[in-house]
């Protein structure tokens, strides 16, 4: 028997009120996978957007050195 075969046979034994519970939690759980897939994209994004505005920056000299910290924690 399937996971979903066992959960329909569950839902289907319980009371219409608590069909209409096990509902929201499952919308509940639709709208987190949503949530999360759209924080997994902005953070690809990010990290795209980034990449881009960093691009050539690896080989440029910089006019800063240690000496140039105002306060230096060991």
């Amino acid at each position: 028997m399937t996971t979903e075969e066992k959960i329909i046979q569950h839902i289907s034994s319980l009371p219409e009120y608590l069909q209409a519970e096990v509902l929201d939690f499952v919308e509940f759980l639709e709208e987190k996978k949503r949530d999360l897939k759209q924080t997994d994209e902005r953070s690809q994004w990010s990290k795209l957007s980034l990449s881009y505005a960093m691009r050539g920056m690896e080989n440029e000299q910089t006019s800063y050195s240690v000496k140039d910290i105002k306060e230096e924690y060991v």
